[in-house]
């Protein structure tokens, strides 16, 4: 990275921060899940930009890290940010078990199987036998954590700088494992898979631990929106939160970084600006908005704005 790019992205972090103070509190609520669909978007985007598969189910991952988090505040009084690495652990272990049977199959028989996934938790949440830990139907309060040590902040505003740390954590080690050698392991098996296994390369286990880490980061993002939302319920994690992860990653931009934040921040939006624009038919708008994005950049967002600079760049060059 760059001096300049390291300026940047410095003073869009100093902006973040000071964002809370001029804006409403739900409005600070929005942008703290926007940080959270950008972690799980983020996780998504290696096991699918990155590596080459497709998951339809990460929902799971996502209810699952959730329910980790409202299950240890509310049953055992463990203190909310412990529970984010806790579910982040149990995913990875979740997702790297699955992943292993899930070796055998390939493009959609791959996205089925998760699909099937996805569809199959909500249900097996309301299981009567697991009620006493999630609650059935009812769901799971939550309560809204104070900011600690006395400071002058509001239980949102608090709220969003926790998120933020943990996103900058995240991002930063999504950023080192990618452009390392498990991110070019990755690269190179969604490329040419064949090619990778005959320069040495352990297929089997680098496409697990890739279902493994992606597992993780959805998880944390999970346990992150159940602290920020309040509340944990089956129906809140239905196959509609898998398919719109899916398409925050390709709007945002496949394999890459910042396209999951540009995916964040278009799954949180676009729904309210299209219920905004016709209370009759939201999600026809929402469609329009969706085909618009995809036919003007086919490379995301992401692709679009690397292109913009780009030309920039030469014009700079030949004035």
């Amino acid at each position: 990275m760059s001096r300049r790019q390291l300026i940047a992205l410095g003073v869009l972090l100093l902006a973040v921060c000071a964002l809370p103070f001029f804006i409403s509190n739900y409005r600070t609520f929005q942008f703290t899940l926007v940080m959270v669909y950008a972690i799980a978007l983020l996780g998504l985007n290696m096991l699918t930009g990155y590596n080459g598969q497709i998951s339809l189910g990460h929902g799971a991952f996502y209810a699952i890290g959730a329910y980790v988090a409202a299950i240890l505040m509310d049953k055992y009084g463990v203190p909310y940010w412990a529970t984010i690495p806790v579910a982040g652990a149990v995913c990875l272990v979740a997702g790297f078990l699955f992943g292993l049977p899930a070796l055998r199959l390939e493009g959609l028989y791959l996205a089925l199987a998760t699909f099937a996934l996805g569809v199959s938790l909500p249900g097996l949440l309301k299981y009567h036998h697991l009620e006493k830990w999630t609650g059935g139907v009812q769901g799971i309060v939550i309560t809204k954590p104070d900011p600690p040590f006395g400071l002058p902040l509001n239980a949102d505003q608090w709220l969003f700088y926790f998120t933020l740390a943990v996103t900058v954590v995240m991002f930063l080690l999504g950023w080192n494992l990618l452009r390392g050698r498990i991110g070019r392991a990755m690269v190179a098996i969604r490329d040419q898979h064949i090619a990778a296994e005959a320069m040495g390369l352990n297929t089997a286990m680098v496409k697990s631990l890739t279902f493994g880490i992606s597992a993780m980061y959805t998880g944390v993002a999970g346990a992150l929106g159940a602290i920020a939302i309040q509340f944990v319920a089956p129906d809140s994690f239905n196959i509609f939160v898998s398919i719109v992860f899916l398409v925050g990653i390709v709007i945002g931009g496949l394999a890459s970084i910042s396209g999951a934040v540009y995916g964040a921040l278009f799954i949180q939006f676009v729904p309210n600006i299209a219920d905004e624009i016709s209370k009759a038919a939201p999600w026809a708008i929402f469609g329009v908005f969706l085909i618009a994005f995809v036919y003007v950049m086919p490379a995301g967002i992401a692709g679009a704005v690397r292109m913009g600079m780009a030309r920039l760049a030469r014009k700079r060059q030949n004035p």
